[in-house]
């Protein structure tokens, strides 16, 4: 297994987003995949970060969470989420039910990389800093009205959870 754990728990995946997408589906347990930011005198990007997930039942979406704002919880039966914060930074949230175990860490600008969340595993974001944070995420269902593959539940539904900066 190529994996390092990092600080808050979620464990860190050294191979390819596929690869960390198959072990998150196995261990039921999310994935971190750290990329590599491509820059030069024009600016910076990053690229080809979903290759090998993406197949034509996804959904490739965009959201902008204001300063201070909590989104969580929900989760999915089916629907596997790779959320990027490509602006911003965002506390990622995610929690076992069957074990009560949680894990989270902060992504974005600083520490880019695709935080993988396969069902049924409760998931949210924290938005961490001044500004909004832009999340950039692909779905592995697309969105049905008709028959939505969302639970939800309140932020505070899991006691204990680290929402809040930690000032230390």
């Amino acid at each position: 297994m190529n994996d390092a754990s990092s600080p808050s728990g979620v464990p860190t995946f050294g191979g390819s987003v596929e690869e960390a997408f198959e072990e998150a589906r196995q261990a039921s347990q999310p994935r971190f995949v750290p990329v590599s930011v491509f820059a030069d005198d024009r600016g910076w990007s990053l690229m080809n970060l979903l290759r090998g997930v993406m197949s034509p039942k996804g959904q490739v979406n965009f959201s902008v969470q204001y300063p201070g704002v909590v989104k969580a919880w929900h989760r999915h039966a089916r629907q596997t989420d790779f959320w990027i914060c490509l602006t911003g930074n965002i506390k990622v949230g995610v929690f076992r039910q069957e074990d009560s175990s949680a894990w989270w860490l902060v992504t974005g600008e600083k520490r880019p990389g695709i935080v993988v969340i396969p069902p049924p595993l409760w998931h949210g974001a924290a938005t961490v800093g001044p500004t909004s944070a832009g999340l950039f995420y692909y779905v592995t269902h697309a969105y049905s009205a008709e028959a939505p593959d969302e639970e939800r539940a309140p932020h505070d539904a899991f006691s204990g959870f680290p929402w809040a900066v930690k000032h230390r």
